[in-house]
């Protein structure tokens, strides 16, 4: 059984059927509650998947990411208090956006589900949500726990001052009033259950459609790669026994001439035993 947690490091496309055999195993071990729990579990939008998977395996650039956010939301209240300048917030900002940098060029390195390197879409929504955790607390508590369903945006000033963290627009999410010195974060909202349930089984059909034409056309391929290497091998095969039947040839041959070189030499021989008794 896989826990939780290790559902949000999977490969995307894992994720449905581990979360669906993970509730069935519950469900049958008379865990009803966890396992309707589970089973309501959303999937990852890709860009979410990318920064859970990020949390895994790049914790000392995440640490980085954290440690220049805390920097700059310091450096930015002794400016706000009248006690910093422009430049110390300047070198700040500069700091947490080359820690964005950092993992958002290791997100590079991740495959989508279809196998394809993300797009530069999914890759700032990815660097979108890093920055989010680097200055607002409850996105990072949201990003660090490596279970994030859906991206987050910091909405506010756009220069690193406080400001509050959303969905995408146009995803039911918006900017929410916030105060400089406390910012809150929320994942996008969630859609009825049922037209959920709906959108999920749509995705999981032209995903499955589309694995599908992909293993009809390997299959092809595979197919045509078969069908040469027969060609060759019989090819190679009708060599070998052309190769085979010259050789037997060229032994009866190689027989048969020895066979004459030594009449030869028995009669050379008896030649000259005869020359010599003369």
């Amino acid at each position: 059984m896989v826990p939780i947690d290790e559902l949000y490091g999977l490969p995307l496309e894992r994720f449905v059927p581990e979360r669906t055999a993970l509730a069935r195993e519950l469900r049958a071990g008379g865990r009803r509650d966890e396992a309707t729990a589970v089973a309501g579990l959303r999937k990852p939008s890709v860009a979410a998947w990318a920064v859970n998977q990020l949390v895994r395996t790049q914790r000392r650039a995440l640490d980085d990411l954290l440690a220049a956010g805390d920097a700059l939301r310091e450096t930015q209240a002794e400016l706000l208090a009248g006690r910093g300048d422009g430049r110390a917030l300047r070198d700040a900002r500069e700091s947490e956006r080359d820690a964005v940098d950092v993992l958002t060029q290791a997100a590079r390195g991740l495959l989508s589900s279809d196998g394809h390197g993300l797009s530069a879409a999914t890759l700032d929504l990815v660097a979108g949500t890093l920055r989010a955790a680097a200055l607002d607390d409850d996105a990072r508590d949201q990003v660090r726990a490596g279970r994030l369903e859906h991206e987050l945006t910091l909405v506010g000033f756009g220069d690193g001052l406080s400001g509050g963290v959303a969905a995408p627009a146009g995803r039911g999410g918006g900017r929410r009033s916030s105060a400089a010195a406390e910012t809150k974060a929320k994942p996008r909202p969630k859609r009825d259950d049922k037209a959920q349930e709906r959108a999920e089984a749509k995705r999981a059909e032209r995903e499955h459609k589309a694995a599908l034409k992909a293993a009809r056309a390997a299959e092809s391929e595979a197919r045509r790669t078969a069908a040469t290497a027969d060609r060759a091998l019989r090819a190679a095969e009708k060599r070998r026994d052309q190769a085979a039947a010259a050789l037997e040839a060229a032994d009866d041959e190689l027989a048969q001439a020895r066979a004459e070189a030594e009449t030869a030499h028995e009669a050379h021989a008896q030649a000259q035993a005869t020359l010599e008794e003369l």
